[in-house]
């Protein structure tokens, strides 16, 4: 890939993790379970490809009211990836430290923070995350930020797939991007998070 020639890649991320109706059992944690990812080109104001990693947990399982949130099971996320090999995957498949990303809100953000500290795990991303949600927002000149299924609405854009799932979500989020960037108001270059 030259530089310059694809500036405008963008990583779009949505996670799913592990979640409970009410209380979280006794020494389980919130863990992600999918890695929706949507490349998409400002440039070219298209999304390339969509991507998704499974990713099993090793401290919760997949509860019914996951499941029944999701579509995932505790079979299917069995046959993914333990989350270090996930976020080797991000760098080297997806070069996610080097592409700026963009996720809905900061969930997705704290999430990768938070499990990649308790775990170990070196995170996979760079420093140059955009908040599409806040931006949004901004662009629409609305005065509380929506969910993303509301932002569809308000942009005019159909929701695709299934509402949490996260590269059904990513690619929503992708459109979203687009959507903004068609505005003039994507950030170019958004400010490193520290």
């Amino acid at each position: 890939m030259e530089h310059g020639g694809h500036r405008g890649l963008v990583n779009v991320v949505d996670v799913e993790a592990t979640c409970w109706e009410g209380q979280r059992p006794p020494g389980q944690v919130s863990e992600i379970i999918e890695i929706g990812l949507t490349v998409v080109d400002l440039d070219a104001r298209e999304r390339l490809s969509r991507h998704r990693i499974l990713v099993r947990p090793a401290r919760s399982r997949v509860s019914a009211f996951c499941t029944d949130l999701t579509g995932l099971t505790q079979a299917e996320v069995d046959t993914g990836l333990d989350f270090a090999a996930a976020c080797r995957l991000l760098a080297t498949a997806y070069e996610a430290g080097r592409r700026p990303w963009a996720s809905w809100g900061e969930y997705d953000r704290k999430q990768f923070t938070h499990q990649c500290r308790t775990t170990g795990t070196q995170y996979p991303f760079g420093r140059r995350h955009t908040n599409a949600k806040a931006v949004f927002t901004e662009a629409y000149g609305l005065s509380r930020r929506p969910g993303m299924a509301q932002a569809l609405e308000v942009a005019g854009l159909p929701l695709e797939g299934r509402h949490h799932r996260g590269e059904d979500d990513a690619w929503n989020i992708a459109a979203l991007v687009l959507r903004i960037a068609g505005r003039g108001a994507w950030p170019e270059d958004p400010d490193p998070i520290d």
